[in-house]
């Protein structure tokens, strides 16, 4: 596979001797033509890559503020052939990297090469499929291969050695390391034990770590960049925006508080 954009981010932030930041937000939230904005605005404040929420009435990993999100976005109308139209958007002015963040179903119910197909041809770079088994994962993964698409894995704190191992041998573009048991959403602090994860990681691995859940504070993720390559933040740039009027003004005092958070994993030598 050639590289992507996001092993060219990663490369060019280990030039330069920088963390990562990536950002996670619902497609469609609030809605569609929002999305694009949203996205252009986390980029000029610095995000390195984005997670793109495919909405889902069940996405099982997600804590309330991210379920709440999905479910604003399927009411707002928001379908797999919209999402794939608002990813051509921001293409067409912007080449930051961006993954889906998904479960099976919405991809299955439409068939799964078709939706895979759809995505890289909109100009996805890769998927994080939240319920997909290492064991069962294998035509599927086929799919996203020949798409020229980045499988990014995840280790939780419960995942044995000799799993990890495993999971980071199928996976490329970056690992998904999740800090604590659980669902996704903001907490008070780093969760203890994530370093030492992140270190059980690299010994099977020369992929960049991003570790994320729970993030929400420019401290907290100064804290996560010191211990990963990357940090990645959701619930609490879901809110930003979603508590912020949806005006321009609205918009930018939201993304001003992105910013912080993605100086503060600047400010951390890599």
């Amino acid at each position: 596979m050639k590289k992507s954009r996001i092993d060219r981010r990663f490369a060019e932030l280990k030039k330069q001797g920088k963390k990562g930041f990536i950002a996670y937000l619902s497609a469609g939230d609030p809605n569609l033509e929002d999305t694009v904005d949203i996205v252009l605005r986390l980029e000029a404040a610095g995000v390195d890559l984005v997670e793109l929420g495919l909405p889902f009435s069940d996405p099982l990993a997600d804590g309330r503020v991210n379920q709440e999100a999905a479910t604003r976005a399927l009411e707002a109308g928001s379908t797999f052939e919209g999402v794939m139209a608002c990813v051509a958007k921001i293409r067409e002015r912007s080449d930051i990297p961006m993954i889906f963040y998904a479960y099976m179903n919405p991809l299955l119910s439409r068939g799964y090469e078709e939706s895979i197909r759809a995505a890289a041809e909109a100009g996805i770079d890769g998927f994080l499929l939240l319920d997909l088994p290492l064991e069962e994962e294998g035509p599927y993964r086929k799919a996203l291969s020949e798409n020229g698409l980045n499988s990014i894995k995840l280790v939780t704190p419960t995942t044995p050695d000799g799993r990890i191992e495993k999971i980071v041998k199928r996976a490329n573009g970056f690992i998904y390391c999740v800090s604590r048991e659980g669902v996704t959403g903001v907490q008070s602090e780093i969760a203890e034990g994530a370093g030492a994860l992140v270190q059980r990681i690299k010994e099977h691995s020369n992929l960049p770590v991003a570790l994320g859940f729970g993030i929400g504070t420019p401290e907290q993720a100064r804290d996560a960049a010191a211990l990963s390559d990357a940090v990645v933040v959701g619930s609490a740039i879901v809110n930003a925006f979603h508590n912020n009027p949806h005006t321009a003004e609205g918009r930018a005092d939201a993304a001003a508080l992105v910013k912080q958070m993605v100086d503060a994993v600047k400010a951390v030598q890599a």
